[in-house]
C-alpha cells in the first residue's frame, strides 16, 4: 500500500474514532472497528492485484476521506467507511 492511502485511510480511521463518544446503537467503536479492518484489507487487495491503480485508489481514497473530514458523529464515520468500500472495491 503507497502512503498517500495508508494515511488518507489512518486520516478516516481517526474520523471515526474521534466520533466514538457520540455513537449511535447501529454504529458502535465495534463496528467502526470493524469497518476500518475491512477497508485496509480491501485496500491491500485491490492494490496487490492491480498495481497500476494505485495512484487511481488513492486519488478516490483521499476524496472520500477529505469529503468527510471535520465529520462529529459515528454515522458519518461509517457512512464514510461504507463509501471506502465501496470505491476500492469498485
Amino acid at each position: 500500500m503507497n502512503k498517500k492511502m495508508l494515511f488518507a485511510v489512518l486520516g478516516v480511521a481517526a474520523l471515526g474514532l474521534s466520533a466514538c463518544s457520540k455513537a449511535a446503537p447501529e454504529c458502535t467503536a465495534e463496528v467502526m472497528t470493524k469497518k476500518a479492518q475491512e477497508v485496509g484489507t480491501a485496500l491491500q487487495e485491490a492494490v496487490t492485484k492491480d498495481p497500476a491503480k494505485a495512484a487511481e485508489l488513492s486519488a478516490k481514497v483521499q476524496e472520500v476521506a477529505s469529503k468527510y473530514t471535520g465529520a462529529t458523529t459515528s454515522e458519518e464515520a461509517c457512512k464514510a467507511y461504507d463509501e471506502l468500500l465501496t470505491v476500492i472495491k469498485g
